[in-house]
C-alpha cells in the first residue's frame, strides 16, 4: 500500500464504514463499564471517543497510522477527553506490567499483523482483574461465507491497511491464558456476513 494511500486515503475509508449508527450504538455497549486507567489500542480516527461513559476522562492509545491522529485529536477534543497518543503498533507497548485497569479493542485486532503477540502484551499491562473489552469484525461459521471470505481476503488486506476478514477472534482471545472469557457472536445489522460478522465481549486477566 502506498503511504500516501494509507495516511490521506484509509483514514476516510474507516469513517465511511464504521462512523454509522449501528456500530455507535454498539460501540457505546462496549465502553459502558470501562472505568480507572483505559488503554486504546488502534484508535484510529477516533470513532470511539464520543462513546466513553462520562467517568472516563483519560485515556492512553496507540495506533500505528499517524494518518489518523488528526481526527482522532478533533474527535477527543470534541468530546472532552484528554488523549495520549503514541504512534505504535500493539504487538510491543512501552508500558509497564499491571499498569491498566482497561484496554480496549474495537475493529483492530483484524489488522495487527502479529495479533498473538499483541494480545500477549494486552494481558501483561493489564492489573490482575483488569479487562479487555472488544468489538472485533472475523471469520463467519457459516462454511459457504467462509469461502468468500478466503477470497476476499488478499483485496482486503491491500486496500485496508491489512485488515483480515478471516480471523478466528475466538480462538485467539480464547488462546491466552485469561481468567475469563465472554463473548457474543452475531452479524452487524444490513451487513454482508463477509465484512459483519462481529464478536463482541471482555476477557479478565
Amino acid at each position: 500500500m502506498f503511504e500516501w494511500y494509507r495516511r490521506l486515503v484509509f483514514p476516510l475509508l474507516c469513517d465511511l464504514a464504521l462512523d454509522v449508527p449501528e456500530v455507535t450504538r454498539l460501540r457505546r455497549s462496549v465502553l459502558a463499564g470501562v472505568e480507572g486507567e483505559v488503554l486504546e489500542i488502534g484508535f484510529g480516527t477516533g470513532l470511539n471517543a464520543p462513546c466513553y461513559p462520562p467517568t472516563v476522562r483519560a485515556i492512553t492509545t496507540v495506533d500505528p497510522n499517524v494518518g489518523m491522529s488528526r481526527r482522532a485529536r478533533l474527535r477527543a477534543r470534541s468530546a472532552g477527553l484528554d488523549v495520549r497518543l503514541h504512534p505504535l503498533s500493539g504487538e510491543k507497548l512501552p508500558f509497564p506490567a499491571g499498569h491498566f485497569d482497561c484496554v480496549v479493542s474495537t475493529f483492530t485486532l483484524c489488522s495487527i499483523p502479529n495479533v498473538g503477540q499483541a494480545l500477549s502484551e494486552v494481558r501483561r499491562v493489564l492489573r490482575p482483574g483488569g479487562r479487555i473489552v472488544f468489538l472485533e469484525h472475523g471469520i463467519c461459521p457459516d462454511p459457504g461465507v467462509r469461502k468468500w471470505q478466503q477470497r476476499l481476503n488478499g483485496l482486503e488486506m491491500r486496500f485496508l491497511d491489512g485488515c483480515h476478514l478471516d480471523r478466528d477472534i475466538r480462538a485467539l482471545v480464547s488462546a491466552e491464558p485469561f481468567a475469563s472469557v465472554e463473548m457474543a457472536e452475531f452479524c452487524l445489522k444490513g451487513a454482508p456476513k463477509t465484512h459483519g460478522w462481529l464478536y463482541q465481549g471482555v476477557a479478565v486477566k
